[in-house]
């Protein structure tokens, strides 16, 4: 079951398409979070949602929210997405403990071992304001950002 509104997010740290070490804690006081979990790299419905955010980058920028995104492919496997679709956000690789991070979001299907879509805000106290969570094949809406994006207060950019 996915982590409800109003609860503290699980601080993780995991590895980014370049290897750097990504804290979700290193954002508590500094900037609100999107934390954009997805199943796997180079997928059409992947794809096509990331590439949307790519190209709605603004809508989170505008607010000071850093965006993030998480899948259990490996961090080779999305630097080359990354680099083949022009991601300028972090993909980070819930690689190994295999779906750890996905595990303790509730959001990590066993019987396939990779994540739902689910998307959670979070804001500068590390608390869930708003989530998106859809059915397996189901595409989040650049609406449902918008909408998500709503509860939280931008932060000083």
């Amino acid at each position: 079951m996915a982590l409800e509104i109003d609860t503290r997010a699980p601080d993780f740290e995991l590895a980014n398409q370049y290897g750097e070490r990504i804290r979700l804690s290193d954002f508590r006081g500094v900037r609100p979070v999107t934390l954009v979990f997805f199943p796997l790299a180079f997928s059409s419905t992947c794809t096509s949602e990331l590439c949307a955010l790519r190209d709605n980058l603004t809508l989170f920028q505008q607010k000071g929210v850093e965006l993030l995104s998480v899948s259990v492919d490996s961090k080779a496997t999305l630097r080359a997405f990354a680099e083949q679709e022009g991601y300028e956000f972090s993909l980070l690789a819930d690689f190994w403990p295999h779906g750890e991070v996905s595990r303790e979001y509730g959001v990590f299907l066993e019987h396939k071992g990779f994540a739902n879509r689910a998307t959670f805000v979070i804001d500068t106290d590390g608390i869930i304001r708003a989530s998106i969570i859809t059915e397996p094949g189901e595409a989040r809406s650049i609406d449902a950002y918008r909408e998500a994006l709503a509860h939280v207060v931008p932060a000083s950019v």
